[in-house]
C-alpha cells in the first residue's frame, strides 16, 4: 500500500532581531506539540494571506508586537509526528511594541542559545543565522 505524502502546511516564522544581532526565541506553551521547546514565533498562513501578512498577524496575536518590515530569508520543509511543515522565515528589525506573553509563553532574547530544548527544524538554522548576524555586525 503506497503512503500518501500530506501536503505541507504553510507556516509564516519571524526572526526579530536586535541592532546587537539578539533575536527572539519563544517557548512552545503548553497543550501544543513540543511543548516546552523553543522556537522562533510564528503559525500557519490561512486561506487568502500572504507569508508577511501571516506573520503580522502571528505576531499581534501571539507577543503584541507588528513586525513593520521583514526580509525572506529561507525557506525549510520538516516532518515532524504530527505535521509536514514549510516554514518560511523573515528577519525583522523593525516592530512596533515589546514582546508580551499573550498566550502563556516564555520568550527569551537570546545571542548565544542558552535555552534548551530547541524545536528541530530551528536547530539547522542557527549556524546559518549566526553567520549573518555576525557578518551584520562587523
Amino acid at each position: 500500500m503506497n503512503e500518501v505524502k500530506a501536503k505541507p502546511v504553510d507556516v509564516a516564522v519571524g526572526i526579530l532581531m536586535r541592532p546587537n544581532g539578539d533575536v527572539l526565541l519563544g517557548q512552545r506553551p503548553e497543550g501544543k506539540p513540543y511543548a516546552g521547546y523553543w522556537e522562533f514565533p510564528g503559525g500557519k498562513v490561512e486561506p487568502g494571506e500572504d507569508i508577511f501578512q501571516a506573520l503580522q498577524r502571528e505576531f499581534v496575536e501571539e507577543l503584541g508586537v507588528r513586525p513593520l518590515s521583514g526580509d525572506a530569508w529561507c525557506c525549510v520543509e520538516h516532518v515532524y509526528e504530527h505535521a509536514h511543515v514549510r516554514l518560511y522565515f523573515y528577519i525583522c528589525r523593525e516592530w512596533q511594541g515589546e514582546p508580551q506573553s499573550l498566550e502563556g509563553q516564555a520568550f527569551a532574547w537570546q545571542g548565544g542559545y542558552s535555552v534548551s530544548p530547541l524545536l528541530p527544524a530551528t536547530i539547522p538554522l542557527l549556524e546559518w543565522l549566526d553567520k549573518l548576524r555576525y557578518a551584520t555586525l562587523e
